[in-house]
Parts: structure tokens; sequence; C-alpha cells
């Protein structure tokens, strides 16, 4: 048993939809969240770029003493593929889990996976897809506008801006007759009905934050890195720029409020 905190990070605030679902899956676990909030996106950087970022990110995290190390970021997670081997404690991306979960829903072996462009462009939903079941055809969309409209507060499936934005995204994706869809960014689940609402009901969404925490707490488990206290865990939240407008979105990404309970660091100094 060990009662060190768990490491998460990612670009900006989509994280923190892991965040929550670790919460419900590990409710008794301390978590520390660092957003990198003053370098976002990560996802229309240069490779070596988000490989950098993403080390000083770990970095700060195992100062504070974590015991795994979860990269809540789709674009870290298909770049920064090094880390596993790298850090001195376990670690996940969130492709892995991601795509075992698709592999397991799809039924016509058509699966769609959006991300940021870093995401797409490096295909590493469709290559691990293949290694789970060389039979899934993969329709890969790159969604540069689904973090600026989750980080703007547009998430209502009936405001018309998100309808559009989603149609001009998915609607190739969708004639393709997939009928699982990866959402490669976990940002994205914060508009899963709005997606929904334009891909159709019986579209299964794969929530890479939800199967991630499900795969990290299956690997705290076989480590014997459980927590063994019996009270709730609680949560510390660190950016890289002011933590203003941080808190108020993070309120609706963790249906909880975060005031006063979020430090700015400056992650150069990793």
């Amino acid at each position: 048993m060990n009662n060190a905190p768990i490491g998460v990070f990612d670009s900006g605030l989509g994280g923190l939809t892991a965040v929550r679902e670790l919460k419900n899956v590990l409710p008794n676990e301390n978590i520390i969240y660092f957003g990198d909030t003053g370098r976002v996106p990560y996802g229309s950087r240069s490779n070596s770029t988000i490989k950098r970022y993403a080390y000083q990110d770990s970095k700060f995290l195992l100062k504070n003493k974590v015991k795994m190390v979860i990269a809540a970021c789709g674009t870290v997670s298909s770049v920064a593929t090094n880390l596993k081997h790298d850090l001195p404690v376990p670690y996940t991306g969130v492709v892995s889990p991601t795509c075992f979960a698709a592999a397991q829903k799809t039924k016509n072996k058509k699966v769609g996976v959006i991300g940021t462009s870093a995401t797409i462009n490096s295909h590493s939903y469709r290559d691990l897809l293949k290694t789970f079941d060389s039979e899934i055809v993969t329709y890969e969309q790159d969604c540069p506008l689904f973090v600026p409209l989750v980080e703007n507060g547009f998430i209502d499936k009936d405001d018309l801006i998100v309808k559009l934005v989603i149609e001009r995204y998915m609607t190739d994706i969708k004639n393709a007759g997939v009928d699982t869809v990866i959402l490669g960014c976990t940002h994205y689940p914060i508009i899963s009905e709005a997606i929904k609402s334009v891909m159709g009901k019986d579209i299964e969404l794969i929530n890479s934050g939800k199967e991630t925490a499900i795969y990290a707490a299956k690997i705290l488990k076989e480590n014997n890195l459980l927590a063994d206290r019996k009270e709730k865990g609680d949560c510390e939240f660190y950016v890289s720029d002011t933590p203003d407008g941080f808190e108020n979105i993070a309120n609706v990404f963790l249906g909880e409020n975060v005031s006063h309970k979020v430090e700015q660091i400056n992650i150069e100094l990793y």
C-alpha cells in the first residue's frame, strides 16, 4: 500500500476529465494535477517541443513525490512515447487503455478517431488499434477547434456554433459508417452529448479519461500501490498561467468548486 499521490498532467484543462474519473474509480487517492495553461495548446507544436514539455511536466510531478504519472493528454501520449521507459514510477498515457476499450466495443470494426492535429498526424490510435484487431478500419480526423470551444465554455449541444463545428469535423466519419468513436483528447468528453447529437444516439463514444482511470487503478493494484486510507482523497491543482480562468472552467469539468485550491508555478524551472 502507498498513500503518496497520483500525478496527472495535461496541456491545459482537458485532463480534469481524467481527474473526475479517477475520483470515481479511486475515491481514496490523493491527486496532484498540473495543467500547462501557459503553453496550451500542445496539439499544434512540433514533436520535439511536445516531448520537452512532457518531460518538464513529469519532473514537476515527481518533485511532489507522486507514485504514478498519468499523461491525461492525447497529444503527449501519442508523441512522447518514451516516458513509460524513462520515469522511475509507473506511467500511462491515454492511448493504450482507450484503444483496448474501442477494440472491445466495436461490432462492425469501423472506428473513428478524433484528436488534435499532432495526435492524428502521429497515427498512434490507428496503429495500436491494428495490434488489438487487424480487421479494424480506422477513420481519423483532427478537430483543432474543439479545444478552444470547450475552454471558452461553448459546450451546449443546442448551441448553433457548437453544432456547426462538430458537423464540420464529424460528417466524413459519420458517412463512413463507424459504430465507435474514440475521443482522443481529454477535452472532448465535455462535448460528448453534442457529438452524439450529430453522430446519432447509437454511436459508442470512448472516453479516454474514463478508460485511463480504470487502467491506472489496475496498474496501482498490480504494483501494490493503492492507498489504504479510509477517508476521501484530496486534490491539489497547479497551473503555469494565472489560476483565475482555470478555476472557473475547472468547476464545470469537475462538478465541484476548486477556488483557492489552485497554485501557479514556473514550469520552466523543471
